[in-house]
């Protein structure tokens, strides 16, 4: 899968604007998902090996939890 396509461009403009963004640039909405493609990655990578940690092979909640507040 495409990690370039994962966080669709509308989604953050979205954010932006819920933010309190009057107008939003494509490149803001492009940094912003590139920005948030890269903390989900590492999230989930640390997800894994705290599920890995605790002898289950199954992501749970739980784990991104955890993983968010390291």
């Amino acid at each position: 899968m495409d990690a370039k396509r994962l966080l669709p461009l509308a989604a953050m403009e979205k954010i932006l604007k819920d933010s309190g963004a009057e107008r939003v640039s494509d490149t803001a909405k492009v940094a912003l998902k590139d920005a948030l493609q890269e903390l989900a990655e590492k999230l989930a990578e640390t997800a894994v090996k705290l599920a890995g940690h605790a002898g289950r092979k199954t992501i749970k909640a739980e784990d991104i939890k955890l993983a968010a507040k390291s």
